[in-house]
């Protein structure tokens, strides 16, 4: 059985929306795009590239998988982010796409989000990782399918934006499994489903 691994930049107010740059997601009027940027620094680089190093599938939703074609898929550096995230099969939650042949390794999954990826953890393989997706992770996180949160928490406030829970989400408990502090103040934080 696979597992789904969440990875999330979120502040202290939760905040979930556009931390990678200020045109990433302007939705509801949003002017703090790139808010995450800021807090890059060597131990965060370090973390990140150890969950990269482990192969695995990635799961993301249409906004996301077409946001990270353009940030990625064009790419052709011999960067180690840029191989894994070109290698990587990505299967796209997506109610609206007709396919998803505009980056390689795409596969379509129509359809309730909950059974298509309760199917996928059924299967064997290689497990599935999120990186943004925020309303995909609400949704999975209702069906009992996320087994791992990793949030890089930001030492900031922004008092608007989408927060990752943004409605009632049911009663869930994680351990803490693991966590790094960065030079600039944020705590990586490992959370496994108990």
């Amino acid at each position: 059985m696979r597992s789904v691994r969440v990875t999330l930049w979120i502040t202290l107010d939760g905040v979930v929306q556009g931390p990678g740059r200020a045109d990433e997601d302007t939705r509801g009027g949003f002017t703090y795009g790139g808010w995450g940027e800021r807090y890059n620094d060597e131990v965060m680089g370090r973390e990140m590239a150890k969950g990269m190093a482990e192969p695995g599938d990635m799961l993301l939703g249409r906004r996301t998988w077409q946001d990270f074609i353009t940030a990625w898929g064009r790419r052709t550096d011999d960067n180690s982010v840029t191989a894994h995230m070109n290698a990587a099969t990505k299967y796209v939650v997506s109610m609206t796409l007709d396919d998803a042949n505009a980056w390689q390794n795409s596969v379509l999954l129509r359809g309730d989000a909950a059974d298509n990826v309760a199917a996928l953890k059924a299967e064997s393989g290689r497990d599935l990782s999120i990186i943004g997706s925020a309303s995909l992770v609400r949704s999975l996180h209702a069906a009992s399918l996320i087994d791992r949160y990793t949030l890089l928490i930001c030492p900031v406030t922004l008092g608007t934006g989408a927060r990752l829970f943004e409605g009632p989400a049911p009663l869930t408990e994680f351990e803490l499994v693991a966590s790094v502090a960065t030079t600039r103040g944020v705590i990586i934080a490992h959370y496994d489903r108990r």
